[in-house]
């Protein structure tokens, strides 16, 4: 892989070294690993797609079986599951200590670009944030890294796209000090398009002149900031894959054999005479029309055979294989989870995927807080906190909630409630707080009506007088 030192050492042009960089990124065992984890995604599974059945002639020759039922039939597992563990901790937004960091320093786009972004690190392994007047997402399929050898630190970043193969390709050029557009003219020569332009553009606006800009700045960062899906920093494809080749294989062999064994199957008794070109002859009648005729005046013998499919073994293997492909990924496979379980067995259903979660939330805060140093916020105010987006007996856990409500404040209560959403606390928080006020301001009303009438009462051992 290129890096960033590989750049400062390049003796020729900008726009050679970002043909070189995208050229060797497209053919590197990670781009092509990403590429494949976007057809698994789209359930467009590559090994049984490309599945093909053959014969094999008597010369030893292979040839395609074209009168074989070749069903392909394609499982969801890895989208299923890659959703689960990332909705499982984005699925209700993100949250900070300071209410207020939120919604002036990241904007209102944060949840909805977190949750893309967290998908893409753990289908790629990894993507990208830009941070400009928004929040962006950049799939690993589209963006060349360029780390410092010495730190590791994502020192620039080249992003790449044309919209097809005939149409001109286009790369953006990422730097501290700014970016550079580059494209492809007709005679696709790689050319500069915009010239390097800052990140921050200070504008000024007058009736006279409109829009003016007055000045640039640049982040004190690259605002380029990588989120890895993990420790391992690799797709969540490697190791899932052949598991999920298995189940398809077996599933597609099964609704093959159901067609395939319904055929008959002929034995040839006194038939040794037989040479190899009639033997040939015969069993081709019998693939493609299922009939062919055979002399018996010598006391030869054609018997017919069917064969019933393998069900029994196939089904117990399909479910060993399920349940393997849950547990290797440490997903919640809710057909575990009996009805009318309590807490207790949930949460050990729940135990894989928090191992996960805690691994998977601790790529996303060390994201955001390199986010927060772009923006100039404080590392430590911009710890995000998650709300686990999980299942739970709701009756059982609103019982200890409410059994303990004598010893916790409002907003502790609301947060700890399983079927209010992140985004309703602090709206119902507001509508508790107005209604006090409200109440607040009946019971003074009334003492003042009470004071200005010039009638009292004593309370005496709780009655009044």
């Amino acid at each position: 892989m290129l890096t960033y030192q590989d750049f400062e050492k390049h003796t020729g042009t900008i726009e050679e070294f970002l043909r070189k960089a995208q050229r060797e990124y497209v053919v590197s065992d990670f781009y092509k690993i990403a590429c494949i984890a976007d057809e698994y995604d789209r359930q467009e599974n590559k090994t049984i797609r490309e599945y093909t059945k053959y014969l094999y002639s008597l010369d030893g020759g292979m040839i395609e079986n074209f009168t074989a039922s070749n069903n392909r039939i394609a499982s969801n597992y890895f989208y299923r599951l890659n959703t689960q563990r990332c909705t499982y901790s984005l699925g209700n937004g993100i949250e900070f200590s300071d209410k207020t960091i939120k919604s002036n320093k990241f904007g209102n786009r944060l949840d909805t670009v977190m949750q893309e972004a967290g998908y893409y690190s753990l289908i790629h392994g990894v993507s990208y944030l830009y941070v400009a007047d928004k929040l962006y997402c950049y799939k690993a399929t589209e963006v060349v890294p360029l780390y410092d050898e010495y730190t590791g630190n994502l020192r620039a970043a080249v992003r790449f796209w044309k919209l097809s193969e005939n149409k001109p390709l286009t790369i953006i050029f990422y730097e501290k000090d700014g970016y550079t557009v580059f494209a492809e003219n007709k005679d696709k020569v790689l050319e500069i398009k915009e010239p390097k332009t800052a990140y921050i553009l200070k504008v000024s606006y007058t009736k006279a002149f409109g829009a003016k800009v007055v000045g640039t700045e640049n982040y004190p960062e690259l605002p380029i900031i990588p989120l890895w899906g993990s420790r391992l920093k690799q797709s969540t494809l490697v190791g899932l894959r052949a598991a999920i080749d298995s189940y398809d294989l077996i599933r597609s062999g099964f609704a093959n054999d159901l067609t395939d064994c319904a055929q008959i199957y002929w034995i040839l008794e006194n038939y040794g005479g037989m040479q190899d070109n009639d033997l040939k002859r015969f069993m081709n009648r019998l693939t493609l029309n299922h009939i062919a005729t055979a002399d018996t005046s010598d006391g030869g013998r054609v018997t017919p055979y069917t064969q019933e499919v393998p069900y029994n073994a196939r089904q117990q293997y399909l479910e060993t294989i399920r349940a393997e492909i849950y547990e290797g990924f440490g997903g919640l496979d809710v057909h575990t989870i009996a009805a009318g379980a309590t807490n207790d067995h949930i949460d050990a259903a729940y135990q894989p995927l928090d191992e996960n979660a805690d691994d998977f939330e601790k790529q996303i805060i060390e994201c955001i807080q390199k986010i927060a140093v772009v923006l100039g916020i404080d590392e430590e105010k911009a710890v995000p906190i998650f709300k686990r987006n999980r299942i739970s007996n709701q009756s059982e856990q609103v019982d200890m909630i409410m059994s303990a409500a004598q010893y916790l404040d409002d907003e502790t209560i609301i947060s700890k409630l399983p079927f209010i959403t992140v985004d309703e606390q602090e709206d119902i928080l507001k509508r508790r707080a107005a209604e006090e006020q409200e109440k607040f301001v009946d019971i003074s009303k009334e003492t003042e009506e009470i004071e200005a009438s010039g009638k009292t009462e004593e309370v005496i051992d709780g009655q009044s007088a």
